[in-house]
């Protein structure tokens, strides 16, 4: 039998390196952290060969006193906690003492340091041998200039999986950019085998503010972003969030902040999904940069090695308010807030105000809403109590596409859904100013509407905008009276875990809300009584275990929702009107006025754009004019 015996510092350290040294990234994450823990309002960054070879950063913080520089190479030494009661409230970004001693383990590193105050400065090097620090005096300013060279030197094992120099710097560029987001307050500069890549200044004022956004994320984003800033509950949530329309492929633009330390949580990325449920296209990924700021005594940041992951003491609060505050901004982006800001037009054209006239408001004609799709009588809204009666009808009919959800067919004939009746009027005296998507001029091709509006041309695709405004009055409708249960005349039994089993009695009540009779049958066994209505016809029992997942996980779910919301959305799909339906004036100027008192309206049901702008700037350049 093996003895027992304590690990040598040197390979103590190598096993801590393996968690928090992963690649140069890692290395260019910890120094930042210590270096905007130190106050520095300044740091500049060396890098040559993607940061294997060399990172050296230099900032002007507070500094190391000469007694405490060979100290810092020590594991588990570090200036920002004294007792648990520090730990339980981090307002630091770096606590656990690890970094330089886990860096030093793995590379040839140079700590040299000038503390505020002190006349001398001082060096102190290590090159992974035995941790035995050499302290010599230096020329250096105010603050602190760490330079580490060769890494994994020592660990060959480790070096032979780093990836291509490309390939290092991608994520060791991805770590400042984090940092830079995350204090506007902080000047960086970043340089590549001498090469400037960013050179970012402080950043105050909210335009200041967006420039550095942008300069980080693209001008695209900030062109494409709905600025938010909201405080409730002791939390606040500020930042920007990118237009549905503004979706990426990948999730790489996202970037989340916990009181000024990036993170990715999956109950945040839970709340951010739910927001953005059914304007996003499918398959896509929303685009943000988010801000939290909240109690430091309310988040755990001691979860993980790398500081990735947080707990919230209440995360079921959080994850309410951060869906809450993400949807309502959503919603609440019209088409006026879009035109004045530059309005959506396609890749490569300019979104600039014109100030072009429009024409003569006395040749425009008055318009009333659009009512819902199937509505017999077009001159009225109808009754939840109808709305409930055309969905029993709809799931009676159309089984599979109650079952599978939204459709996206074109060809399936709608009941006729637009007043012909309506005449042209003469709008009031009083009009002077152009509605934010104008007036209609013309069809084309029975799909899209062109209207005019003072920045230029509007293109609307009509069967998208309407069936975002039948969508958006169905769900309003259908929430007047709750969810309605329907019992099974067999009741249906299902197998679990005892822990789901468990889950599902303490959430009866909310099972109960969301339309559901459970029982428990045995110590791993529920029995399904009763179901709602509209998901009769779904699979009922992975809904409820999807259901359970989520409020093991999270403490809620809204999967019964998002099931029930498919569904209007596939009617107000059928029920909206088709490609090739010839409209007249009227009738195109009525769904204007509806798009433009409709939540989410630049989306239709399945996260496809619903109308674009064309500036007469962008038009202009299509046909040379002025050039």
């Amino acid at each position: 039998m093996n003895r027992i015996s304590l690990l040598s510092p040197r390979l103590a350290n190598q096993i801590a390196a393996g968690e928090v040294v992963e690649r140069p990234a890692s290395v260019v994450k910890e120094l930042l952290e210590n270096s905007l823990d130190a106050g520095a309002d300044r740091i500049e960054i060396d890098v040559e060969q993607g940061g294997v070879k060399l990172i050296r950063l230099r900032d002007n913080g507070s500094g190391v006193i000469k007694d405490d520089l060979a100290l810092a190479l020590s594991r588990h030494a570090t200036s920002k906690i004294k007792d648990l009661d520090d730990l339980e409230a981090v307002a630091t970004l770096g606590f656990r003492g690890e970094a330089l001693a886990s860096i030093s383990s793995v590379s040839r590193l140079t700590l040299t340091s000038c503390a505020a105050g002190v006349a001398e400065s001082w060096q102190v090097r290590a090159e992974g041998r035995e941790m035995v620090p050499e302290l010599q005096p230096a020329a250096h300013p105010p603050g602190t200039t760490i330079e580490m060279r060769d890494l994994f030197f020592n660990t060959p094992a480790r070096r032979k999986f780093l990836r291509t120099e490309k390939t290092e710097f991608g994520h060791l560029e991805e770590v400042v950019k984090r940092l830079a987001l995350s204090r506007f307050d902080v000047a960086i500069s970043l340089r590549h085998n001498g090469r400037v890549i960013h050179q970012l200044r402080p950043a105050s004022s909210q335009v200041e503010l967006e420039r550095r956004v942008a300069s980080l994320c693209g001008p695209k984003f900030m062109e494409n972003a709905v600025a938010l800033d909201v405080e409730a509950a002791g939390l606040r949530l500020w930042g920007w969030v990118g237009l549905p329309t503004f979706s990426r492929s990948q999730a790489d633009l996202q970037y989340f902040f916990v009181n000024g330390r990036s993170i990715r949580d999956k109950l945040v990325a839970h709340a951010v999904r739910q927001a953005y449920r059914d304007v996003l296209y499918n398959g896509r990924h929303p685009t943000f940069v988010l801000f939290l700021e909240l109690n430091p005594a309310d988040v755990d940041v001691n979860v993980h090695p790398t500081k990735h992951e947080v707990r919230f003491r209440d995360g079921r609060l959080v994850h309410d308010f951060l869906f809450r505050t993400l949807h309502r901004g959503l919603a609440e982006v019209s088409p006026a807030d879009q035109v004045e800001a530059g309005g959506v037009s396609p890749p490569g054209l300019t979104q600039l105000d014109s100030g072009q006239p429009v024409a003569d408001p006395v040749q425009q004609v008055q318009q009333q809403a659009m009512p819902l799709g199937f509505n017999p009588n077009p001159s009225s809204q109808p009754t939840a109590g109808q709305v409930r009666e055309q969905i029993a009808a709809y799931a009676a009919l159309h089984p599979a596409q109650a079952a599978v959800g939204v459709g996206q067919s074109r060809g399936i004939e709608s009941v006729p859904s637009i007043d012909r009746n309506l005449e042209p009027t003469l709008p009031p005296e009083s009009a002077t100013e152009t509605p934010p998507l104008g007036y209609a001029v013309a069809q084309l091709h029975g799909i899209y509407i062109l209207s005019q509006n003072e920045q230029g041309l509007v293109v609307v695709d009509m069967h998208a905008a309407h069936e975002r405004v039948v969508y958006e009055r169905m769900k309003v409708s259908f929430a007047e009276e709750g969810i309605t249960s329907q019992p099974l005349l067999v009741p249906q039994s299902m197998a679990l875990s005892s822990q789901e089993a468990d889950c599902a009695e303490e959430f009866s009540e909310l099972f109960k809300q969301l339309g559901f009779e459970l029982a428990r049958m045995s110590e791993e066994s529920l029995v399904i009584r009763q179901v709602p209505a509209l998901l009769k016809q779904t699979d009922v029992e992975q809904l409820v275990r999807d259901v359970l997942a989520d409020l093991r996980v999270l403490g809620d779910s809204d999967r019964v929702q998002a099931e029930m919301n498919q569904i209007l959305a596939t009617m107000a799909c059928h029920g909206s009107v088709r490609a090739n339906r010839q409209l007249t004036l009227p009738e195109m100027n009525a769904l204007l006025r509806d798009m433009e008192r409709t939540e989410r309206s630049g989306q239709c049901n399945h996260g496809r754009p619903t109308w674009t702008q064309l500036d007469m700037d962008a038009l202009d350049k299509l046909f040379l004019r002025g050039q």
